[in-house]
């Protein structure tokens, strides 16, 4: 048996895993930051927490017998992906970055492109009273000094109760999200701008149609810098590249690899 590592906490990290159950020869291991209170139900083993840095990563690839690894994770999980890569390169396995591909502008958006969080503060536009904050629930605390705003957080789960918050309303919620109903969300809401995270994906993508049909200003918060690596955008193409990595395995048993095999 060969073993897999899929850090996780994305929908294709789980599909991904789903699939790769399905191979011969292979024992799949999801492991998850343990951010979210209740993640989507996972095929296989299953390890939550942290590792303790690259060195820590370096020492459980190591003593769980890890022979390749897949980055699922969200897009703006920057540290786990430097750390895993460097980690990756000390073991000497195989490893990859399932990224899917970030929004697109559009020439009827009216996106304010900015680097972090902390620029999307400053970016939202002065006019804009009532803004709809989709950053996750760690993100909230910079927003705490819009005093003359007011502010309605979509997350998961609750921020910690020592955060700061903005004024304004908390609104718990799982994607994905129909285009109607965050048509009707904006509107209820009367919300005048958007904050979002370009985290690409079906998701949670309604929101930009949304704010697109309605004109209103979308302050875009871009995605960090991602390690050098091999990357591929969808589930397909990480299942082709970890067969390609397999022992050998005779043919009758090797899954038919095609579009129907794996929806997007």
């Amino acid at each position: 048996m060969q073993r897999l590592l899929i850090l996780g906490g994305t929908g294709d990290a789980v599909e991904l895993a789903r699939q790769a159950m399905n191979l011969p020869g292979l024992a799949v291991i999801t492991s998850l930051a343990g951010r979210t209170s209740a993640p989507k139900k996972l095929v296989g083993a299953v390890r939550v927490g942290g590792f303790g840095g690259e060195a820590g990563l370096v020492e459980y690839l190591k003593a769980a017998q890890i022979d390749l690894g897949i980055d699922a994770t969200h897009p703006f999980a920057a540290q786990i992906s430097w750390n895993a890569a460097g980690a990756a390169r000390k073991v000497g396995i195989p490893w990859l970055m399932l990224i899917r591909p970030g929004w697109e502008r559009l020439p009827q958006d009216n996106w304010i492109e900015v680097e972090n969080i902390a620029a999307a503060v400053t970016a939202i536009p002065a006019s804009a009273e009532r803004i709809f904050l989709t950053i996750g629930r760690q993100q909230l605390a910079p927003f705490a000094s819009l005093m003359d705003k007011w502010c309605l957080m979509r997350s998961i789960d609750p921020p910690d109760s020592d955060i700061l918050l903005p004024p304004g309303e908390l609104l718990f919620d799982r994607g994905p999200f129909g285009l109607e109903q965050e048509l009707k969300l904006l509107q209820d809401y009367r919300i005048d701008a958007i904050v979002s995270k370009n985290s690409g994906g079906n998701a949670t993508c309604a929101k930009i149609i949304a704010a697109r049909e309605l004109g209103l200003p979308v302050v875009m918060v871009q995605r960090p810098v991602m390690p050098a690596g091999e990357v591929v955008t969808d589930v397909s193409a990480a299942m082709k590249w970890l067969v390609k990595y397999l022992d050998p395995i005779p043919n009758s048993q090797l899954p038919t690899l095609n579009s129907q095999s794996f929806p997007k």
